[in-house]
């Protein structure tokens, strides 16, 4: 094993290792210092770890030393448009002393100045896959020179619904190239990409999958919905230092910002109804200290690459648990420290398990001392009055009720309002339907 602290040793060329040295790089983050060597060999590389623990360099490194050395185009596939920017930035910085071009291929921008970037001839591609197919619906591209191919935050592409437009990319390439796929998480939607796409993959893990970062802190509050907006006007009066702030839909996000600017704070929104230059005025406002506050769904989970950000506030529980651990990784990046705050309601003690079992560890629940703090309801759900419950039980009927096994049935009455109340009234109504 490698006993330097620097980049020495891991098998980067010389040249790459004065870059890194001008920019500050001094010191790999796990992730870097395991996957690098293995990817500078040439070998698939499967890399697990959680978000803000510097995967980008992590491929970006190996990936302009495999091009300096052999001919070849180079394509990393990024989830959002955010995302494609920031590497896109971060890979100019190591390609531009070689003389490699890159192309940024995103939605939402002309297609004309992305095509004329294509007739440069670039090494390297950074590109969103819907993008991607248009240039080469267009003929603007070929796939047929790619010898390594990136895809970033794979398990987030495969959320968002682009596995068949990243199936009908790599049916556009060689099978002969070198496949690197970077994840916080694994699942099985992965697992058989790899087994169809790469070659002996090497897995590369260096925290388990859902971990959160070790610098960051915690904390959960059970508020009733109406409540949110008084505690987070507390909140932010006990925080003073730069805030993102996780909504779950963009009309959400949107109400959010108004009430954030009429308490007289610096705000500004990113969300799929803004364009991408409104969305970058409102990133780069953020990194600049302009904004103090940016408010975001769940779009900018992973796009967002912004250092030193002092507090995640989650005002809505993300709807896929796996959201939790790419939201607060936000904050605490890199080895620094970071502070993660939720907001959930009493019906949602079921999400709040459902996180907890991912990250392995309990949410400790706080009360505001100025907001009144409340308890989750049994199971994560309301407490239905009799009422209800018999109502809700009739419009379960028909098909839905037919594919519901009856000791399933049994438990929930259990789990309600006790066995023998429940039995009876089961029981009832089962008479009523034979007489």
């Amino acid at each position: 094993m490698n006993s330097e602290p620097g980049f020495f040793g891991l098998g980067i060329a010389p040249k790459i290792l004065q870059i890194l040295e001008r920019i500050k790089f001094k010191t790999p983050t796990p992730i870097q210092r395991k996957a690098i060597p293995l990817a500078i060999e040439g070998k698939d590389v499967i890399g697990i770890a959680q978000t803000g623990t510097g995967k980008t360099h992590a491929f970006a490194i190996p990936m302009v030393q495999h091009l300096a050395r052999k001919e070849g185009i180079a394509l990393v596939l990024a989830t959002t448009r955010e995302l494609a920017v920031q590497i896109d930035e971060a890979v100019r910085v190591l390609a531009g002393p070689f003389g490699m071009k890159t192309a940024c291929l995103i939605g939402g921008m002309p297609m004309r100045p992305q095509r004329e970037a294509l007739q440069r001839h670039p090494q390297i591609i950074i590109a969103t896959p819907g993008r991607l197919i248009d240039h080469i619906e267009n003929h603007n591209i070929s796939l047929g020179k790619v010898s390594v191919l990136v895809i970033d935050e794979a398990d987030r592409m495969l959320d968002m619904g682009f596995a068949p437009q990243v199936d009908q990319i790599l049916k556009n390439m060689p099978r002969e190239r070198q496949t690197m796929i970077f994840s916080a998480t694994m699942p099985a939607e992965i697992v058989r990409m790899v087994n169809k796409y790469m070659k002996l993959p090497v897995h590369v893990e260096v925290a388990p999958s859902g971990t959160t970062a070790e610098g960051i802190t915690q904390e959960l509050y059970i508020v009733k919905h109406e409540a949110k907006a008084i505690l987070l006007e507390k909140i932010l009066a006990q925080h003073h230092g730069s805030v993102l702030l996780f909504a779950r839909t963009k009309h959400g996000a949107h109400k959010i910002v108004k009430v954030i600017r009429d308490k007289g704070h610096r705000a500004a929104e990113i969300h799929s109804n803004k364009s991408m230059g409104q969305r970058r005025e409102a990133l780069e406002g953020f990194k600049s200290g302009r904004y103090r506050i940016l408010v975001a769904t769940d779009i900018a989970a992973r796009g967002i690459d912004v250092s030193r950000i002092e507090t995640v506030i989650n005002y809505d529980l993300p709807d896929d648990v796996e959201n939790y651990v790419h939201r607060i990784g936000r904050t605490g990046r890199a080895g620094s420290k970071g502070h993660a705050i939720s907001f959930a309601t009493p019906d949602q003690s079921r999400d709040v398990k459902n996180i907890e079992r991912l990250i392995n560890k309990q949410l400790p629940i706080v009360n505001h001392p100025e907001v009144p703090g409340e308890k989750f309801h049994s199971q994560g759900r309301p407490a239905f009055t009799p009422h209800q419950r018999g109502s809700k039980f009739k419009q379960g009927g028909g098909h839905a009720q037919k594919h519901r096994p009856f000791s399933g049935r049994k438990e929930k009455f259990k789990e309600r309002r006790g066995k023998h109340e429940a039995r009876s009234k089961f029981e009832g109504k089962k008479d009523s339907a034979h007489s």
